[in-house]
């Protein structure tokens, strides 16, 4: 279920897409609230949410979440209907949203979903600017965490 990420700071883990390290590069971190219906905030707080198929798109001067799987509840009241995979609206300030889209038109970079928690009792999600990684790329990363890893354990001995 839901984990404590930060100790101390009242921030509640939903989900996480670990994968995203393994294929970008990240840039920059950014949170942004989200646009959700009152079934989903219900699932949301009952840990059903899969961000790992998602990606963040902008769309006519917006940018949206797609692809995540937020899993109604068994107990949704009967005149819902709800979409699991619906494309989500991403709430960030108009600055920062032209800064983001200048990023991604302009000079390639990729705006991905990293993690989504609670915060202050709203959901938040933390999307990055980030760059693509090469296969040689996630080998050499794979091949330095490796080492550290090896290193550790040579020091410790």
């Amino acid at each position: 279920m839901a984990k404590s990420s930060k100790q101390g700071t009242g921030h509640k883990t939903i989900a996480v897409n670990a994968k995203a390290r393994h294929d970008y590069f990240i840039e920059e971190r950014i949170e942004a609230g989200l646009a959700l219906e009152g079934w989903e905030v219900k699932s949301l707080r009952a840990g059903h949410l899969q961000i790992k198929e998602s990606y963040v798109v902008i769309r006519q001067g917006e940018i949206w979440l797609v692809g995540a799987n937020i899993s109604p509840l068994t107990s949704a009241s009967s005149h819902v209907h709800p979409d699991p995979t619906r494309t989500r609206k991403l709430l960030v300030h108009r600055r920062e949203m032209d800064r983001l889209i200048g990023a991604v038109e302009r000079r390639g970079y990729a705006l991905v979903p990293l993690a989504m928690y609670w915060k202050k009792g709203r959901a938040k999600l933390e999307i990055a600017l980030a760059k693509g990684k090469k296969l040689h790329d996630k080998r050499a990363t794979e091949r330095d965490r490796d080492w550290e890893r090896q290193r550790q354990r040579l020091l410790k001995n």
